[in-house]
């Protein structure tokens, strides 16, 4: 064996020492630790993949946090910020999507999601039915001075990333029922929050999480907006104004997350397509009613798990989408 493959093997072995003993809590590698191993494959163990989605579920808060301190540095350089947005990304959710994906009750094995979360490196979901699902602290809020409450609004989503949520931060984690995640975002929705669902290489190219993002704490808007980093991606849906409805309050423009909508001399919303992730926040606050959620298929296919299973990507059926419709006006 070349000396090369040696070192390669020593480098790794210390490596796997270290992390029984301080990422462990010395009790050797646990179930969910091989497993999540398993996943990523020997590929990834091969070029750090896996040491890194490791180093990012064990320590999120430290992890996020050593991120935002490097930010003014790192996204100086284009390269750094298309990095990035290659390798960690998250598709936006307006509520009614969000509550398909936790709620679904038949396996989803989805492959080559371009079209869905159009990115160079290729995004899968695979689910097994029933979906586990975890809360556990935001990292972004845990990050921040003065973070919005409650904190433990992240869902870890399907195996092995429940378990190893679990299995690693028992004090800050808890496994939900169905009805206990369906409230949880509920109960984000009604605080103007928005529902993403987050891929990483690292996490074997899959879907393992829903965050619940408040613009003030969530490092993946704020690297969008504040510094041109594209880590977030449309629904596949935007907002839209009844001119004739709109009282001209303008709360929808103070809870925007992306800064897309502006009010006009008449008082009206401007909305500006392109900044626009169809989150649905703006329709949530409306008491007027006078923001919908309409489809936009120049921003990409909605992440709707049963349509795109039933259906392999196309549209949902027209019955779906008047239910979809009357939901985002009724948050």
């Amino acid at each position: 064996m070349p000396v090369f493959w040696w070192v390669a093997a020593a480098l790794l072995g210390a490596a796997a020492l270290v992390f029984a003993l301080v990422g462990e809590r010395g009790g050797g590698l646990r179930r969910s630790t091989v497993r999540m191993a398993r996943l990523n494959g020997w590929r990834r163990l091969l070029n750090g993949e896996t040491l890194h989605g490791y180093v990012y579920a064990r320590w999120p808060n430290q992890y996020v946090a050593l991120g935002r301190a490097l930010e003014p540095y790192l996204f100086r350089f284009r390269f750094i910020k298309r990095y990035l947005a290659d390798t960690y990304h998250g598709k936006v959710m307006p509520t009614p999507l969000a509550r398909r994906l936790v709620s679904v009750r038949q396996p989803i094995a989805l492959h080559s999601m371009e079209q869905v979360v159009p990115y160079p490196l290729a995004r899968d979901i695979i689910l097994q039915a029933p979906v586990d699902v975890a809360a556990i602290e935001c990292p972004c809020r845990a990050s921040v001075p003065d973070p919005c409450l409650p904190t433990q609004v992240c869902l870890a989503v399907g195996k092995p990333f429940v378990d190893f949520t679990l299995e690693h931060h028992p004090e800050t984690s808890r496994r939900l029922t169905t009805a206990e995640a369906l409230a949880l975002l509920e109960g984000e929705a009604r605080r103007g929050h928005v529902h993403t669902a987050y891929f990483k290489e690292s996490a074997a190219g899959r879907f393992y999480a829903i965050c619940n993002c408040c613009k003030c704490c969530c490092g993946g808007i704020d690297a969008m907006v504040r510094w041109g980093v594209p880590m977030v991606a449309s629904s596949g849906y935007l907002a839209e104004v009844a001119e004739d409805r709109c009282v001209g309050c303008g709360a929808c423009a103070e809870v925007c997350p992306f800064g897309a909508l502006t009010l006009e001399e008449g008082g009206a919303p401007r909305i500006d397509g392109e900044r626009c992730m169809g989150c649905g926040v703006c329709a949530g606050r409306c008491a007027a009613g006078a923001l919908a959620l309409v489809r936009a298929p120049h921003k990409g296919l909605p992440l709707d798990v049963h349509a795109l299973a039933g259906a392999g990507g196309e549209e949902e059926d027209e019955d779906e989408e008047r239910q979809d419709q009357q939901e985002f006006q009724d948050f």
